[in-house]
């Protein structure tokens, strides 16, 4: 990695620091920390768009999964905190994968719906295990009041919480963009392209692409994780398909072609949705309008506008005769 891009990288982690810093508003805190959460959701669904070619209307299983985990496991005492939040990432992957391995050997529409009907399995569970979830009642989370050395208050007041999902957004954004350049990353978009022609070259594909879909589901479930901390409480509609579909939403909006679309995306959309909801009842009406310009105008979504806008000042540069003498 050149000097420039770790700069570069060190700078988007200053972001969020420095909003805290800045913004005395802890509404306006809390609503950019809740951004961060979307936005490492919106980044898994958009990772499994780029990679595999698939769209998932049930991601927001894998969202809500870890924080179900935290909320059963957490009375029991069974190990540190700090190791079962890591397990229930890993968990939830690995259940992930299991599924993978049946559910990406088909493609298209046959595999957003096996999708969204994994992701109804689990919501149904959550209304209908109340011993264990609290069914639609929700399941409030028993906390320690430390967590990785830092206070509880640190995970559960706006201005620490922008900091920390900020900075675990950044990294898993980073994790991200370094995956898309290894080989997994090379040989799942060239499997995407044309499975057949790499099957011929004798790779296997199932893995690959299973393996895919379960790391997608892992940085969702990272994200899930910093939502349950932060509001000490998880509950159905977090894994339903609505919230399924508003991070395809946001995917798209930012466009998966680049690896940091998807966070753009879910940015707009958040504050858009923040705004237009104070002052009309109909803003979905309004982001779907501006999502279907979007889609038409821009098929590369808000990621595909800077290559657009460097190519209209290049072309206004070769037509202005002072700059081409």
């Amino acid at each position: 990695m050149s000097v420039m891009r770790l700069f570069g990288w060190a700078g988007l982690a200053a972001i969020g620091p420095l909003v805290a810093w800045l913004t005395p508003s802890l509404l306006t805190q809390s609503l950019v920390a809740q951004a961060t959460f979307l936005a490492i959701f919106a980044l898994g669904v958009g990772l499994l768009l780029r990679q595999n070619g698939t769209v998932s209307f049930g991601h927001a299983a894998f969202f809500g999964l870890p924080g179900y985990m935290l909320g059963a496991l957490l009375p029991l005492k069974l190990m540190p905190v700090e190791l079962l939040i890591c397990a229930a990432v890993l968990l939830t992957a690995g259940a992930a994968f299991v599924i993978g391995l049946v559910i990406v050997r088909v493609h298209g529409i046959a595999f957003g719906m096996l999708t969204l009907a994994v992701g109804q399995a689990v919501y149904e569970a959550a209304t209908r295990m109340r011993g264990i979830t609290g069914g639609n009642d929700g399941l409030s989370l028993r906390l320690p009041p430390h967590l990785f050395g830092l206070s509880l208050k640190t995970f559960q007041q706006p201005g620490g919480m922008l900091i920390v999902s900020w900075l675990v957004m950044v990294a898993v954004l980073a994790l991200v963009s370094v995956l898309g350049a290894s080989r997994l990353g090379v040989l799942t978009e060239a499997i995407r392209d044309n499975e057949e022609r790499v099957r011929f070259l004798g790779y296997r594909t199932l893995l690959p692409r299973a393996a895919m879909f379960a790391i997608s589901a892992a940085v969702t479930a990272v994200g899930g994780v910093l939502f349950s901390l932060y509001n000490a409480f998880i509950s159905p509609d977090t894994v339903h398909w609505t919230a399924s579909g508003s991070a395809l939403i946001m995917a798209i909006l930012g466009g998966s072609g680049a690896f940091w679309g998807p966070v753009a995306g879910a940015f707009v959309y958040f504050f858009v949705k923040d705004l237009l909801s104070g002052y009309t009842t109909h803003w979905l009406s309004i982001i779907g309008m501006a999502l279907i310009v979007t889609t038409v105008a821009f098929p590369a979504g808000l990621a595909g506008l800077l290559p657009w806008m460097r190519k209209l000042i290049e072309s206004r540069r070769g037509e202005d005769p002072v700059a081409s003498s």
